[in-house]
């Protein structure tokens, strides 16, 4: 049971709660100028401990830069090093250089708001300044999980910027193979990308042994991801490999690039039989031959989307799109690339139209009552 005493200060009176720890220990927390504050943290104490979530105020008193690390050693090892780089970075940027030396317990709701705030006037866009708060918040996470926070005192923030999806570039058929032949030795490579929809990791991954060409298939089994001027292999976006269909015309094409290959070699290789680095900066190779198409500006990543855009437009189903892309689920397709099916909204109205038609035999919009006849008086 937690008592209440008074004590006195030079600044005036003061009080104290005496309780003990749910390992039986004595302890105690002074500076209450008013006995009510006091009685009011003696009863939040005694149920926390009946609860079970009881946490001893010396836990939270370490700094975020001391315990954000421990954090940060797990996120490296439990995703991949291109995820890693994007929340380390968002740490040393904006996450440590403004909490590192503010203690777990010392963070409240209100600072968190107004450093949301701070990046948003300082002119982050969204998508930083959401990372950065995602770091905070998961290291906050960690704390609770280890006993030294009884509660995330980042959660429920209401101030998150939200991001604005950019809009995708669709190219057409013409358009593909008008960049594709300026693209030199690159050109069955711009047609994978467009018409198997494999990301730029996936299709520099590709070795002659994944290529089932009897099939039509292309067997993603790698993702090779360029991190800091450093390649990492490892296994696709969504860690389950898959089956890519392939057009019959690209099929002969990459068993032309195959020729004189071994099955490990790599279907796209770059310097020495080495993996393909990405095209970067007006002197790249892909930036180059979509200035020479004359197609719209855009990345090796948007021919993704181009894909996704011709497969829709050929009437493939959404469930096959989905496991060509290798998106989690169907619903997961639609959202992403819901502005290529206002289509089905058109036939929608059709559809409706039809149905009424169809239950209102013989009558014509000319034989609907007029306002007079069902009693509603027009206003002058």
């Amino acid at each position: 049971m937690a008592t209440v005493d008074s004590y006195s200060t030079a600044g005036g009176k003061r009080y104290r709660v005496r309780y003990r720890t749910p390992d039986r220990r004595q302890t105690d927390k002074r500076g209450f100028k008013t006995k009510r504050d006091a009685q009011a943290f003696a009863s939040t104490v005694e149920v926390e401990m009946m609860r079970g979530e009881y946490v001893p105020p010396g836990l939270g008193r370490i700094t975020v830069s001391e315990f954000g690390p421990q954090w940060l050693s797990r996120k490296e090892t439990d995703l991949k090093p291109s995820a890693y780089k994007s929340i380390e970075t968002a740490w040393r940027v904006h996450v440590c250089p403004r909490w590192g030396t503010t203690r777990l317990a010392d963070i409240t709701l209100d600072s968190v708001e107004r450093w949301i705030a701070d990046l948003g006037r300082s002119g982050k866009g969204a998508t930083v300044v959401i990372r950065a708060y995602g770091v905070l918040a998961g290291v906050l996470d960690s704390a609770v999980k280890a006993k030294r926070l009884a509660k995330n005192p980042a959660r429920g923030v209401e101030n998150l910027p939200r991001k604005q999806r950019k809009s995708h570039v669709y190219l057409s058929h013409t358009e593909v193979h008008e960049l594709a032949d300026a693209s030199g030795q690159h050109r069955v490579l711009v047609f994978v990308l467009a018409y198997c929809g494999v990301r730029w990791g996936e299709a520099i991954g590709l070795r002659v042994r994944h290529l089932d060409l009897l099939r039509k298939r292309l067997n993603i089994v790698d993702n090779a991801v360029q991190v800091d001027n450093q390649i990492h292999v490892g296994t696709p976006k969504s860690h389950k490999s898959r089956a890519v269909p392939v057009p019959a015309f690209l099929v002969e094409e990459l068993a032309r690039l195959c020729i004189g290959k071994d099955r490990d070699d790599l279907v796209f290789s770059g310097r020495n039989g080495d993996y393909l680095r990405r095209s970067v900066s007006s002197t790249g190779w892909f930036t180059r031959a979509v200035a020479t198409s004359g197609v719209p500006r855009l990345t090796p990543h948007d021919l993704r989307h181009t894909a996704a855009s011709l497969s829709i437009s050929a009437g493939v189903n959404v469930k096959a799109l989905q496991r060509m892309l290798g998106h989690a689920s169907a619903a997961m397709t639609l959202d992403v690339y819901a502005d290529l099916f206002d289509d089905d909204l058109d036939a929608v109205a059709v559809a409706l139209d039809r149905a009424m038609s169809a239950q209102v035999v013989g009558r014509s919009w000319a034989d609907q009552p007029t306002d007079t006849e069902i009693g509603v008086e027009k206003k002058p």
